[in-house]
């Protein structure tokens, strides 16, 4: 390393952060795995804004929290260099690019979802979903499933929620509970992979370095964690108690205020597995659409930036539409405000979490001993996600219904996207891009063929 590249960075000025938050938000694609390996490279290794070991010790509390990890590492960083206005900066300008894209997808999906090129699009990309959903359950489950104990709790969540119908917020707190005790009666059966810490090495003297101090404004204090869960819960209370005032308690907008905040609090294990959850509720309970509406969501959402879990906005926007929110001369309006609410209640909470746990996270600089708990959720989750795998496969591969017999075309686009993502590594987007036009290939040769 030369002797410029070993001077400590600069200060970076809260203009310039910004510019930098707004640019992660349009290249954030490729998941969660993919969203932080981005900011490691810009924050760690390029900027040297904060040191390896500093960002794996905010990355080792992000992940112990429910909701999406990349989004609260991101509002943790922007949090820990310019206090709560760079971590609102940060986590906000993380989601925005995706929102505004999937307002205007959600829009042109309602409007023109059924014209030729957009059903033959749909039509490549839903297969492409379910082996998406199942490469996702493939990959955790790769990651946390190494004995007996962890593959049974899978196989006892997959059977809860596919056969029983066990809702999803217990089938996570059962393993919580299996987890904890399991954690001191067999400790080696719930141990989870390597830390992230264990790797840590240094890029270099950085702004935010081992030995620097923690700022002021990030040490801990007992009332300004107070005072946080104070603002935290009057913004709930305030923004939810608007909208039922407005539209009843009743209301659609109302119910989603209240569904996507329990969402938010329950998505240990990121979108995937929180998903089944979103289906059970938005689909099953509430009927704000139907289950190729979510294929097709889940489909727009993996083809924009930022996280996965913002396939809520089209959730929200297609359930406000099509239960007529504000009359059928503001369908637009409608949809735009329920995009809107869902992701309001759905990432409220991440915010909370960085804001009012991080200051004490950064007193400890050691990895929370969350271990059992953790990763028997985990297992639960890869059986939930196995189960989101299956319904998709039912209603794309059998369209019509078993009785109308199985839709080959569908099948074999999934087995090719599965066979790109496990056997050869294969980027999500690529993937989605070429199924989109066999799809659209497949489409328009039934169309041209049977006319």
């Amino acid at each position: 390393m030369s002797e410029s590249d070993a001077a400590r960075p600069a200060a970076v000025t809260f203009r310039d952060a910004l510019v930098f938050w707004l640019k992660l938000g349009f290249i954030s694609f490729g998941g969660p795995a993919g969203q932080i390996a981005v900011m490691h490279q810009e924050l760690v290794e390029r900027r040297r804004w904060i040191s390896e070991r500093r960002f794996l010790h905010a990355l080792n509390y992000c992940m112990l929290l429910p909701g999406p990890e990349a989004q609260q590492l991101a509002t943790y960083m922007g949090w820990l260099m310019h206090g709560a206005r760079g971590g609102i900066a940060a986590g906000a300008l993380f989601v925005l690019p995706s929102l505004v894209l999937l307002i205007v997808l959600s829009w042109i999906y309602m409007m023109w979802g059924d014209t030729p090129t957009v059903t033959g699009l749909l039509y490549g990309i839903k297969p492409a979903v379910t082996a998406i959903v199942l490469f996702a359950a493939w990959r955790i489950g790769l990651r946390v499933l190494h004995n007996e104990t962890l593959w049974a709790i899978t196989a006892a969540a997959f059977i809860a929620i596919y056969v029983l119908a066990v809702p999803f917020p217990a089938i996570i707190l059962a393993a919580a509970a299996i987890g904890f005790v399991g954690g001191r009666l067999a400790p080696g059966k719930f141990a989870s992979g390597a830390s992230h810490a264990a790797t840590a090495k240094s890029f270099g003297p950085a702004l935010i370095d081992d030995d620097t101090p923690t700022p002021a404004h990030a040490r801990f204090r007992l009332p300004g964690l107070v005072l946080v869960c104070a603002i935290g819960l009057l913004l709930w209370i305030a923004s939810l108690g608007a909208i039922a005032l407005w539209q009843g308690w009743d209301g659609t907008l109302t119910r989603m205020g209240w569904f996507f905040t329990k969402a938010a609090l329950l998505t240990f294990g990121g979108a995937y597995a929180v998903l089944p959850y979103v289906v059970q509720g938005a689909v099953q309970e509430f009927h704000w659409l139907t289950p190729a509406q979510m294929i097709d969501g889940l489909a727009l959402g993996e083809t924009t930036p930022g996280p996965l879990i913002m396939v809520v906005a089209f959730v929200g926007f297609v359930g406000a539409w099509a239960h007529g929110t504000g009359g059928p001369d503001a369908l637009v309006p409608a949809g735009i405000a329920g995009a809107l609410v869902a992701t309001w209640f759905t990432f409220l909470p991440s915010f909370l979490f960085i804001f009012a746990g991080a200051p004490l996270i950064e007193t400890t600089h050691r990895q929370p001993a969350l271990t059992a708990p953790l990763t028997a959720i985990t297992a639960a989750v890869v059986g939930v996600i196995a189960n989101l795998a299956l319904y998709f496969a039912l209603h794309v591969f059998w369209p019509g219904g078993m009785q109308a017999g199985v839709d080959w075309a569908s099948v074999l686009i999934a087995a090719a996207a599965a066979v790109a993502l496990i056997r050869f590594n294969a980027g999500i987007i690529p993937v989605i891009l070429a199924c989109g036009a066999a799809g659209l290939a497949i489409h328009a040769v039934r169309i041209y063929g049977s006319g």
